[in-house]
């Protein structure tokens, strides 16, 4: 299977990824608006727990869509976005440590490792918009941890930055479908 075709495949099968970008940006938010009304230790668990559910909610979504929600074995970029994940449980670690003497840069952190994980997916999906999105979390988390604000505010922002992104993802996937029906 060439690249091109891999491509095709995940875009195919994950509504270009803009399923997963939708719940994990709904989880962000989520954990967030946590945090304000309870404590940044629930907001943890709650973002954890939601990071955890990304990938079968996204598949769910593929499928209430009509989308496969899988690739085939035989396809490469399946492993590929297996293995970005580990950059998310090398983040996920490095800032609940931080976390313990740092509440605040919770959110920065994950920011700049999620921002390079969607680096990768621009690989796994063939969408430049994904070096977009990438970029634009990789900013936000710079800023989150050169900035004194609200525990909170940094996971507002980067819910809101990936449910934007989430609706640019599957507009182009829905128009390249059409385009190529």
């Amino acid at each position: 299977m060439n690249i091109i075709d891999a491509q095709k495949e995940m875009r195919d099968a994950y509504m270009g990824g803009g399923s997963g970008v939708l719940v994990s940006g709904l989880v962000w938010l989520t954990a967030s608006i946590v945090a304000i009304y309870t404590s940044p230790q629930t907001s943890f668990m709650v973002f954890f727990v939601g990071g955890m559910m990304i990938h079968p909610a996204g598949i769910l979504i593929d499928k209430l869509f009509k989308r496969a929600g899988k690739h085939s074995k035989e396809n490469p970029l399946g492993k590929l976005a297996m293995e970005s994940t580990i950059i998310l449980f090398i983040g996920l670690y490095l800032a609940y440590f931080l976390f313990q003497t740092e509440p605040n840069w919770l959110y920065p952190i994950m920011l700049l490792m999620i921002g390079g994980r969607y680096l990768v997916f621009q690989t796994i999906y063939g969408m430049r918009i994904y070096w977009i999105l990438g970029f634009v979390l990789i900013a936000a988390g710079f800023l989150g941890l050169n900035t004194d604000q609200p525990f909170h505010v940094f996971g507002l922002i980067g819910g809101m930055i990936e449910l934007t992104f989430s609706i640019l993802i599957i507009l182009i996937d829905r128009r390249n479908t059409k385009v190529n029906a």
